[in-house]
């Protein structure tokens, strides 16, 4: 079934792991994801680089790992 945005069958909500993070550019020019719309409530994330999946993971002490 495709979604649609009409009465009869509204589209699902996405839920707010699978919501596209907000994407700043810096003054510099660079990209900036802040961690809370990166993470969205969750302890890790997936990051698909070059053929290979990272996990970046948020610890306890608010810092950030990243591993293959």
């Amino acid at each position: 079934m495709t979604p649609t945005t009409d009465d009869t069958h509204p589209a699902p909500a996405l839920e707010p792991s699978l919501a596209t993070p907000r994407i700043a550019l810096s003054p510099g020019g660079e990209r900036s994801v802040s961690s809370e719309d990166l993470f969205a409530g969750a302890c890790e994330v997936l990051v698909r680089h070059e053929g290979a999946v990272y996990r970046l993971r948020r610890t306890a002490l608010g810092k950030l790992i990243l591993t293959k």
